[in-house]
């Protein structure tokens, strides 16, 4: 059983030093070489101990520390510049502000498996997480009126290392999220703000949690909660799981989750972008919206979905892409046939390269 919450005794920072939190609480500071030089001040060891975690080195920093901190005028000058720069950078004109307008709400959706944000927030493993991260980044920068989305594992990226025989060892540590940069999604009542996903074994719960990157918000999805049984909690348990059905768990979660997520948070996109076929199944749950609120056709619903979406793949090989086999796509598909009026072979069609061969599997490249 993983633990939904780990209780911690923190600090208290002095008034003088309350804005460290919402430095702290933005990765602005992981490409700002004046904001990580703050973190360094306060405590150099404790910030490489933290692994340049700006959220638990408050949480572990010394009393006195802080207090001293706060009777020190160099050290309130420097913070102090540092959350002016914060400041400036997210309430400037954009690059995109000043030649589009500015926008009430995000228009563009990014939907990825993976985010390389910073090395305390360990939910990437490669180069497609990087490059998304970068995106989001970048997005920020240009002032793009955009927000991620994607799952919050509670095992990221391994660790690697060598046992008594010389063999490379994989160690997946837990990630307590009450100590990184990333904060939950509240209702109006003060409650995590829950959402429900359909599977074929009754409906299974995530909470959502928000990474601030600069202006752009990414929203991740987490499963381990006390509403969920034990598989279910499982669901963003690893990043890249092997296991088939696993895999197909978490994509339906990232897809039709994912929209859930952005409709609870009154967010509504003009444009989703998928970086790879991971996030595929959204294009579902569109068209199901679609159908539900609008009253089309499964194929008028299927033409705007297309015109909306955009798909970008990285390895356009047979290796790189998830392929389901037909049992698991009936196993856990069917149940959403009735939403999108469509036949279940016509569903397991949108997945493959010839429809009418049923040797085929189920690509979600294909499907996006």
């Amino acid at each position: 059983m993983k633990p939904v919450q780990i209780f911690t005794v923190t600090p208290s920072l002095p008034p003088r030093l309350q804005c460290l939190r919402e430095i702290a609480y933005n990765v602005f500071w992981s490409w700002d070489r004046e904001s990580i030089d703050l973190f360094r001040r306060l405590d150099r060891d404790l910030w490489n101990e933290t692994e340049h975690n700006p959220v638990l080195m408050l949480g572990k920093i010394s009393q006195t520390q802080l207090e001293s901190a706060a009777s020190d005028e160099a050290f309130i000058a420097h913070m102090e510049r540092v959350y002016t720069k914060l400041k400036d950078y997210m309430n400037s004109t954009s690059w995109y502000e000043k030649i589009y307008g500015k926008h009430s709400q995000p228009c563009i959706a990014y939907f990825s498996a993976e985010f390389g944000i910073t090395e305390s927030i360990p939910i990437y493993s490669g180069g497609l997480g990087i490059l998304a991260g970068d995106y989001l980044k970048s997005s920020s920068d240009l002032g793009l009126p955009l927000v991620g989305v994607g799952l919050l594992y509670q095992k990221g990226y391994f660790r690697q290392s060598l046992n008594s025989d010389g063999w490379q060892k994989e160690d997946y540590p837990d990630t307590d999220f009450y100590n990184i940069s990333i904060q939950l999604e509240k209702d109006q009542n003060g409650s995590p703000l829950i959402i429900a996903v359909d599977y074929p074994s009754g409906q299974v719960f995530a909470q959502i949690w928000r990474v601030q990157i600069g202006r752009v918000p990414l929203y991740l999805l987490d499963t381990n909660i006390p509403f969920n049984n034990d598989k279910d909690r499982e669901i963003t348990g690893q990043l890249y799981v092997a296991d088939g059905e696993k895999r197909i768990r978490q994509e339906i979660m990232l897809g039709f989750g994912g929209i859930k997520a952005l409709s609870a948070l009154g967010i509504n996109p003009s444009v989703y972008h998928m970086n790879e076929g991971h996030s595929a199944f959204l294009a579902l749950e569109r068209i199901c919206r679609l159908r539900a609120d609008h009253g089309l056709s499964f194929g008028e619903a299927k033409e705007i979905v297309s015109a909306t979406n955009v798909f970008t793949t990285h390895t356009p090989e047979a290796a790189g892409i998830d392929i389901f086999h037909p049992n698991l796509i009936k196993t856990y598909l069917e149940i959403y046939c009735h939403g999108l009026g469509i036949s279940f072979n016509e569903l397991i069609g949108l997945g493959r390269e010839d429809p009418s061969n049923d040797n085929e599997g189920f690509s979600m490249a294909v499907l996006a």
